[in-house]
């Protein structure tokens, strides 16, 4: 994993990523790993307004986002680091999280689709592949959805970057240093990210 990550990987991302300004960051990556066009995003607040009254074991997530596909159709999505414990039960319970916050905002929104994304810094499912998207049904509406994506899978022989999907998994994973600088120059959102990061870095004090 990226070390930049290091040190509570949620905590950190969600300081840097949860503003108006760095949704663009947000949508370039959900949109490459889920492979769909968005028309609008915008952060959903509840999650963080409570951050500071949550028990360690619930505060979890890097972002909770509400967005607008091309096709008019509304999802939320978040996206949450797991570690190496419990990571079944913390996959559904950050599910429910998400999904269950829809009741909490007060723009008498509809309840829409949920989707969350699960980033692993270890390999936890049998597949080979390093995307994996498990779907369990549901009684009551929309089937449970869940995105997983293992770090330690991802395999690149070439030196050379083929697409946005690779560079966010070689950044993602930092362990391929040799091919950072043309990640970076190439794409603008990880490098924005980066910056950000860096940034963060230079002010953080010691806890």
């Amino acid at each position: 994993m990226n070390r930049r990550f290091v040190s509570k990987s949620n905590r950190v991302l969600r300081k840097v990523l949860n503003s108006k300004e760095n949704l663009d960051i947000l949508q370039d990556f959900i949109e490459t790993f889920l492979n769909i066009e968005m028309k609008e995003i915008r952060l959903n607040s509840y999650l963080e307004s409570k951050s500071n009254y949550l028990p360690s074991e619930e505060n979890f997530g890097i972002a909770d986002v509400r967005i607008k596909l091309k096709e008019q159709e509304e999802m939320n999505i978040g996206i949450q680091f797991i570690d190496g414990y419990y990571a079944q039960n913390k996959m559904l319970l950050y599910y429910a999280q998400i999904h269950s916050n829809q009741l909490e905002y007060p723009d008498n929104r509809k309840m829409a689709k949920t989707i969350t994304i699960n980033l692993l810094d270890f390999n936890y499912l049998k597949s080979q592949e390093y995307l994996n998207k498990i779907v369990i049904p549901s009684k009551r509406g929309n089937p449970i959805e869940l995105y997983v994506i293992e770090l330690p899978k991802f395999k690149r022989n070439s030196k050379k970057v083929l697409n946005k999907q690779e560079a966010w998994m070689i950044y993602l994973a930092g362990e391929q240093e040799e091919m950072m600088i043309e990640i970076l120059k190439k794409f603008d959102k990880i490098r924005k990210l980066n910056n950000l990061l860096e940034e963060y870095w230079k002010n953080e004090t010691m806890e």
